[in-house]
């Protein structure tokens, strides 16, 4: 029996070695001619991410947030500031789980340097989820904060940027992808994250409360603008490779704008109808007003890619596409 066993393994194992031979033959590619493109925008974005994204939620100190939010703040800031960290809170759990499929189509593509830095981008954005928990833990927010999204708000990261991403899993052409990069880098970090940041800055920084929720957003912010500059990268790169592609991507862009401006609205909505007018901490149209810049440099960018060579890509600088170091 052991010497029947023995002669079909050893016969199967023949069989096996003569499939691999004949199959083509996996290219590792920093054993080869080609290296790593260390020129390339990815990999500066990744050697960028190594210095700057490693700080840790852990070591950020809440005790003065703890009693600024116990003594400082007004009801209805303690109502705005909630609003938004639950939106924060949710969004930065939801782009950690969609952001696989990306990274999938990416590594099967054999785009190495742009692997290397999404296993940044992943990382941070679990750091992100992390915090914001740890933030609301501090201050004593342990409920269901879930009424803070709004329908629209709903509509997006329940719906939207899941089903675009998800569908990375059975369609990675490029329009599949520019899709993905427009939800996921343009719209939510590039417009609503950033556009979240600027509230914060307006609402805290500005009074000098909750220091240690402030560090954590400036620590986000430097992240996000690695994850947005490679988004806007990924967009160039396809427009420069899919050129058919461009018209498709502005309107797409023009619509994720529409959305932008709803869930913006629908927010100071929401705020309004809690704590009235009087009390509303920022001003509803300069908020919508710098949502609207943000959007705007992020499509004279993307028109700027039309015609371009993708080597001009790959040497994009990273301040071109609004890293900040």
């Amino acid at each position: 029996m052991i010497n029947l066993l023995y002669r079909l393994f050893f016969k199967n194992s023949i069989n096996y070695k003569e499939d691999i031979s004949m199959s083509e033959e996996r290219v590792i590619i920093t054993t080869s001619e080609r290296g790593i493109n260390t020129d390339s925008l990815p990999y500066r974005l990744y050697q960028k991410a190594k210095k700057l994204g490693i700080w840790n939620p852990e070591d950020i100190d809440f005790s003065r947030d703890k009693i600024d939010w116990e003594t400082k703040l007004t009801d209805a800031q303690k109502e705005g500031i909630l609003r938004l960290i639950s939106q924060f809170q949710a969004g930065e759990e939801a782009v950690t789980l969609d952001l696989l499929p990306l990274i999938n189509v990416i590594a099967k593509e054999g785009r190495l340097e742009e692997e290397m830095f999404l296993t940044t981008f992943l990382w941070e954005e679990a750091k992100h989820t992390e915090f914001f928990r740890l933030a609301l833990n501090a201050i004593g927010e342990t409920g269901d904060l879930s009424h803070h999204h709004t329908g629209t708000y709903k509509y997006v990261f329940y719906e939207l940027l899941p089903e675009t991403m998800g569908r990375l899993e059975h369609d990675s052409s490029p329009k599949a992808v520019a899709e993905a990069a427009i939800v996921y880098n343009m719209f939510v970090e590039g417009i609503l994250a950033e556009t979240g940041y600027y509230s914060f800055y307006r609402s805290l920084d500005d009074l000098g409360l909750m220091p240690g929720l402030m560090e954590g957003i400036n620590h986000l912010k430097r992240d996000e603008s690695r994850h947005i500059g490679y988004g806007t990268y990924l967009l160039q790169r396809i427009i420069s490779e899919n050129p058919e592609l461009y018209d498709h991507i502005m309107q797409k862009m023009m619509e994720m704008a529409v959305l932008a401006n709803k869930v913006v609205s629908e927010g100071t909505e929401a705020a309004l109808e809690r704590v009235g007018e009087e009390e509303l901490d920022t001003d509803p149209e300069e908020t919508k007003r710098f949502a609207e810049t943000q959007f705007k440099a992020r499509m004279a960018v993307l028109q700027r890619a039309k015609g371009k060579h993708v080597d001009e890509i790959y040497k994009t600088k990273a301040e071109e596409v609004g890293v900040v170091d």
